[in-house]
């Protein structure tokens, strides 16, 4: 695709959304858009992700007209990937460093366009891209997307709220068919280091069960609660488990072997549990897996509003000047941290946290040995 070329006398800078696609990123980009285009810039909307930025470079110039009706649809008309070139992250504490070639590349497309800076939306991974971008001297913000809620120094990210929809809205019609035939249900939704799609869930869809990353667990804590809900005349039970939640045995359960230039394909573990379970019980189970359904449609009505205020106060700090930072959403203020801190450790669901605990003193079980202390009596 042929570079736009600059007509007006219009700063220009760039925008690129990387990484998986989340329901809140068009609004994100229309957000950046329309104010960068009342604060006197032209945008220019890279496409592929990272791979935009270098040979052959695919951009197009965004506008308020062209950008107009995005606000609710799902997904991102920039396109994105996290492979190829720029797939730095491998795993939760490994990350392969760009070679120099492809940083000199990205800094001629800056250079050819005139761009006076490059707004990158992505979760941990790319925004360890857009922090090492910036240690190369280039005039980058972050953005933070990330389903999976797990990115530091932001209390939510865009996409969260609507996954968590997308869950809670399974789990409502999973209570009634379970119900009807005595079953047990279990729900794999996405989480790969952070169970907060199903903490969150689980609660709001009235889950009996929760298994999560942060919380090791048993098959006898599982048996255990369906158990007791049979002596109260509850014959089904509800199971939620994050995908990245470990076996009780240690082991992560995966789709394919571990890959090298990118984070392994995690899935299974739903199945893996009813098959587990099966003999020890005297209910039918069945499995669900939600997979790509919570990533897709249009974002919630949260979603919407705070991924268009990360939009426009991404432009802010461009016009600040505050390279190598990232918004965030500290309630009930938009704010700022450097990108340094937001991938320096992902942020995960801690054990003691009282949404954990009102979930325990509301009889939720995490399949452990503290399913029956109520949290908020005195040890």
């Amino acid at each position: 695709m042929s570079i736009p070329t600059n007509d007006s006398t219009r700063p220009r800078i760039g925008i690129l959304t990387a990484g998986g696609d989340c329901p809140g990123l068009n609004a994100v980009i229309r957000g950046v858009v329309k104010s960068a285009y009342r604060m006197g810039f032209e945008t220019l909307g890279f496409e592929g992700g990272f791979e935009g930025l270098v040979a052959p470079v695919r951009c197009r110039q965004l506008t308020p007209q062209n950008t107009s009706g995005i606000l609710t649809l799902g997904g991102t008309i920039l396109g994105s990937t996290n492979r190829g070139r720029f797939g730095v992250t491998v795993g939760i504490d490994q990350k392969l460093s760009l070679p120099q070639p492809l940083i000199d590349a990205v800094r001629q497309t800056f250079q050819e366009m005139g761009m006076q800076g490059l707004i990158c939306v992505g979760g941990d991974g790319s925004l360890s891209i857009a922090l090492e971008l910036h240690r190369a001297g280039l005039p980058v913000v972050g953005v933070p997307k990330t389903i999976d809620n797990d990115l530091s120094c932001t209390a939510f990210t865009f996409g969260f709220d609507s996954a968590v929809n997308c869950a809670t809205d399974a789990l409502d019609r999973l209570h009634t068919t379970a119900s009807s035939h005595d079953r047990v249900m279990v729900l794999e939704v996405m989480g790969r280091h952070a169970g907060w799609i199903a903490l969150h869930a689980g609660i709001a869809g009235g889950a009996d069960v929760i298994l999560i990353p942060e919380i090791p667990w048993t098959y006898e804590g599982i048996i255990a609660k369906i158990e007791d809900r049979r002596r109260m005349g509850k014959n089904f039970t509800l199971v939620v488990v994050a995908e990245g939640a470990a076996l009780p045995e240690g082991v992560t359960v995966a789709q394919e072997t571990i890959q090298t230039d990118r984070q392994t394909l995690l899935g299974g573990i739903g199945a893996e549990i009813a098959e587990r379970l099966l003999p020890q019980i005297d209910q039918e189970i069945r499995c669900v897996v939600l997979g790509h359904l919570q990533r897709g449609g249009g974002p919630t009505n949260f979603d919407r509003v705070l991924a268009t205020q990360l939009g426009a106060h991404a432009v802010r700090l461009i016009i600040q000047r505050r390279f190598g930072e990232m918004v965030c959403y500290q309630p009930p203020q938009i704010d700022s941290v450097t990108i340094a801190e937001a991938v320096g450790e992902l942020r995960r669901v801690p054990p003691d946290s009282s949404t954990v605990a009102a979930a325990r003193a509301m009889g939720i079980s995490f399949g452990d040995s503290l399913e029956y202390k109520n949290p908020f009596l005195p040890t």
